[in-house]
């Protein structure tokens, strides 16, 4: 998630004296970091020189990460820009007289003094805050660090970087957190019933004499905008498509082939939902295009008259730099294309985007409390705009390129494979390591390839 590896590794290696072992942003992360405590006044707190330490990572460090160490007996938890989601929550280990009914503490300052009597969580979703019967506190804030000190049960907070600016990545409410969790103040559920409004009101303007019989979400993460589109639209809502959970998630996977393989054993259709009906799919996001090509063909093949598409998110024409793994831009069905293009691509009869804009107003018209507006989102996936300065004609994305296309994905795998065992790449079938063991064709062994040619075997007397 760091943008600036290259800059780091030099300065590490350098300037600071230190090795640098991996390509792992977080091994650079954590080297300046400990670099920022050896600058640390010995005789001062440590309270004091964590915060040191942070200010100086903050500083050098570019890009979208939240982090947390755990060191010698304290907690460390930051983020810088907010852009990832990271939240906390306590719980009571005992009555205390400075937190609220729900054992939430009432001021930053009662949790410095806390001493022992409260029991800290972070997570990246509330509902694992939920979960463990904690009580959900807030966000982490753009450019805070919070340091928890295990030795008297403190927690410190401080902001570390001169000018914070919270900037939420916007992909989490449409695709990446559960619908039950709350983030930034917003429920993750509230804004997907608006994206789905939003996306109604969009096609009754474009389409105002649509044809559309049935609304079908593509599982899961779609469900929720695509039942409130429904609504909207006064069609049924009906579920078309069953999936196997035990598939991981396509658009990630290296490889057209194995993605559209796994679209297939990733869903199925129930067929009375599209026999003889035109039908409108609904899913929270298309990527390359895999996943919403293969199904468009699924529902044709189960009998749909007419195949529509819509998506609860704009075009993707952008790469991800901030922790997710959206490919280059030339393998996004998006990228140099618009909506027709796209629908001649996937073969659907049509298909509808959400607009950018109305996305953004969707997650902002469901914050409540005394949280303020959300100014600022990364969208830097949809917009092409990097909220830490960076710009796609830069190197850094054409050697992001050359790292994440399919092509060098593949090259990866290949050389990850299995190394060179005895005979030539096979093991025994038997795997007996005991010296005289009866060998068989080959040496007892059989090729990982389950390679099936003829070998011929000479004896010498």
């Amino acid at each position: 998630n760091l943008t600036n590896t290259d800059e780091l590794t030099e300065m590490l290696r350098n300037q600071m004296g230190r090795h640098i072992n991996t390509d792992s942003d977080s091994e650079l992360l954590l080297n300046v970091f400990a670099e920022g405590m050896n600058r640390a006044d010995k005789k001062g707190s440590m309270v004091e020189a964590v915060f040191g330490a942070m200010e100086l990572v903050m500083k050098e460090c570019k890009g979208g990460y939240a982090g947390m160490f755990l060191i010698n007996g304290v907690g460390l938890v930051w983020d810088p820009h907010g852009i990832r989601p990271l939240v906390f929550g306590t719980r009571r280990t005992n009555e205390v007289d400075r937190m609220d009914q729900n054992g939430v503490p009432l001021t930053p300052a009662h949790m410095a003094t806390s001493g022992k009597t409260l029991d800290y969580v972070m997570a990246s979703e509330s509902v694992a805050i939920d979960t463990l019967r904690f009580q959900l506190v807030r966000d982490i804030r753009a450019g805070e660090v919070i340091f928890v000190d295990m030795n008297t049960g403190n927690c410190h907070s401080r902001t570390c970087t001169p000018k914070p600016s919270a900037a939420p990545c916007i992909f989490e409410y449409v695709y990446f957190a559960r619908p039950d969790s709350i983030m930034d103040g917003v429920s993750v559920y509230e804004t997907r019933l608006k994206m789905g409004e939003k996306l109604a009101i969009k096609i009754m303007r474009q389409r105002p004499d649509h044809d559309i019989d049935v609304v079908i979400p593509i599982p899961d993460t779609s469900r929720t905008s695509a039942l409130q589109l429904s609504y909207k639209l006064n069609r049924p809502f009906r579920e078309g498509f069953i999936k196997n959970r035990y598939i991981a998630r396509t658009f990630i996977m290296p490889g057209q082939a194995t993605r559209k393989k796994s679209v297939r054993l990733k869903l199925n259709t129930i067929k009375s939902e599209f026999a003889g009906k035109n039908v409108l799919l609904v899913d929270d996001s298309i990527v390359r295009g895999t996943t919403a090509g293969e199904i468009v063909q699924m529902a044709r093949e189960a009998g749909a008259r007419n195949v529509y598409f819509c998506s609860a998110a704009p075009p993707i024409r952008y790469p991800n730099i901030y922790g997710i793994d959206i490919p280059t831009r030339q393998e996004l069905i998006a990228y140099e294309r618009d909506e027709d293009a796209v629908a001649k691509k996937i073969n659907c009869d049509w298909m509808i985007y959400q607009e950018l804009k109305d996305m953004e107003d969707a997650v902002r018209e469901c914050v409540t409390g005394t949280n303020d507006a959300l100014p600022l989102f990364d969208t830097s996936c949809f917009s092409g705009v990097y909220v830490t300065g960076e710009n796609i004609d830069d190197d850094y994305f054409a050697k992001l390129h050359n790292q994440r296309n399919d092509q060098a994905k593949q090259d990866r795998n290949r050389k990850r494979a299995l190394p060179p065992q005895s005979n030539d790449g096979c093991e025994s079938v038997n795997n007996d390591k005991r010296d005289g063991s009866t060998s068989q064709g080959g040496d007892g062994c059989e090729s990982l390839t389950n390679d099936r040619t003829t070998m011929t075997t000479t004896t010498t007397t």
